[in-house]
């Protein structure tokens, strides 16, 4: 095995990754993409789906937090693939009940599963990859949603034609089990693991599975620049997600456009942001090549002050500038370029929090931004819609382009602060 080069073992696990969260992504949206059919079965009203719906996503973010620590603790692959094996199954099990308590109880389950998945694939690609690609290839691996979430209502319409839903659910999960076992067979956690030498410097291990520049948890929790990282997210995340959920609302209410050009500002908003993510992987890396890692200051802040900077200015002109006769086009190049400049920093704050934490705890430090980035969420949610009831959509937009702007002035400032996490070895540069 070891006569194979790092080249095909790149493409090898890259591409099981990939496809293995492609899944992950399908099976999450599955209960959506059978509900017309299932509601034609099952009698379910609002609260029944929502009861459903929201069990997944509490379970979700909750098992994100803990597989991101877990990561740092046991086997990526054995991690990554567990969760696509449970995945599967509890699809399968789904697709032969009938009742909302246990809908509910088997998509909290999901849920579970789910957070299982993002976790250790960050992980692996820090192994495998150089830091100057690792931006591009954790951009491209997260391209997976998008496809995931793009093909796959067709996919489920498709399989309607010819079966009913519960077939549908079956054949996801029964997919996804296998896949697990494969997903097992061909990710390999580092290069060591293979017979080639690893990566990362320092990765090397000693006898119980931990190397002499090991930090931990509390020097990583004490590292400034984390709480730094996670202030960032939460807004950036935050006021994206305002954007995503409320945009249309907006458009409708307030600017007098119509039900078709508020789904067009949202399609064009995901298409920008899947763009702005490769974008920035892949220019945030030639920076990397460039000047490299160093303790203080990353060569991807200029890029990330840049798209943030981007999103102030793009939600400034959503706000001021749409009317009711406002061209088309432009409310969709606004879309687009806000989808651009957010989706853009949501990539590189994962990636920056995951390279810049110590190699032993790069899981933990992605799971603490991410849960950041999930209060962001929750305060986009009820929050923002009580200052839009009292006041207005535009006022409620105003406060997010406000807050985003003095969270990039901030970040500029705070640029060069140490950013190398946890304890520097002796001989670091």
């Amino acid at each position: 095995m070891a006569g194979k080069s790092y080249g095909y073992y790149q493409l090898v696990i890259f591409t099981a990754m990939y496809v293995g969260y492609t899944l992950y992504y399908f099976n999450r949206k599955t209960f959506s993409f059978v509900m017309p059919s299932l509601m034609e079965e099952i009698d379910l009203d609002k609260d029944d789906l929502g009861l459903i719906t929201s069990s997944q996503s509490a379970a979700y973010a909750i098992s994100k937090f803990i597989s991101g620590v877990l990561s740092d603790q046991m086997s990526a692959r054995w991690l990554f693939s567990s969760g696509l094996l449970l995945v599967g199954l509890v699809n399968v099990v789904f697709s032969r009940s009938s009742t909302v308590p246990i809908f509910a109880g088997l998509w909290f389950l999901n849920g579970l599963a789910q957070g299982l998945g993002w976790p250790p694939c960050g992980k692996v690609l820090r192994k495998w990859f150089e830091p100057s690609q690792f931006g591009t290839w954790w951009a491209v691996l997260s391209t997976s949603m998008n496809l995931a979430g793009g093909l796959g209502p067709i996919v489920a319409a498709l399989m309607a034609l010819s079966y009913d839903w519960r077939t549908t659910l079956a054949l996801s999960g029964s997919v996804c089990v296998a896949a697990s076992f494969v997903c097992l067979l061909l990710i390999k956690n580092e290069p060591s693991d293979v017979g080639l030498p690893n990566i990362e410097p320092g990765s090397k291990k000693g006898k119980k599975g931990s190397s002499a520049g090991d930090s931990t948890l509390a020097e990583l929790l004490l590292s400034p620049y984390l709480w730094v990282l996670s202030t960032g997210y939460l807004v950036v995340f935050g006021v994206k997600t305002c954007c995503t959920d409320w945009g249309q609302l907006f458009l409708i209410q307030e600017r007098g456009q119509s039900a078709l050009v508020g789904s067009s500002y949202m399609s064009a908003l995901e298409v920008g942001g899947l763009i702005g993510s490769i974008v920035a992987g892949y220019l945030s890396d030639r920076a990397v090549a460039r000047v490299g890692l160093s303790i203080y200051g990353n060569p991807r802040h200029t890029l990330l002050l840049t798209m943030m900077a981007g999103m102030s200015a793009s939600m400034y002109l959503f706000r001021v500038t749409v009317t009711n006769s406002s061209p088309k086009i432009w409310i969709l190049l606004l879309g687009a370029a806000f989808g651009f400049c957010s989706y853009g920093p949501i990539a590189l704050f994962g990636v920056i929090a995951n390279e810049s934490a110590p190699s032993n705890l790069c899981g933990t430090s992605h799971a603490i931004v991410a849960l950041m980035a999930n209060v962001g969420g929750f305060l986009a949610g009820l929050p923002f819609s009580t200052i839009a009831k009292h006041y207005s959509w535009g006022t409620a937009f105003w406060v997010a382009e406000m807050t985003c702007t003095a969270s990039t002035l901030a970040f500029f400032f705070l640029r060069n602060i140490r950013t190398k996490m946890g304890r520097v070895p002796k001989k670091a540069d």
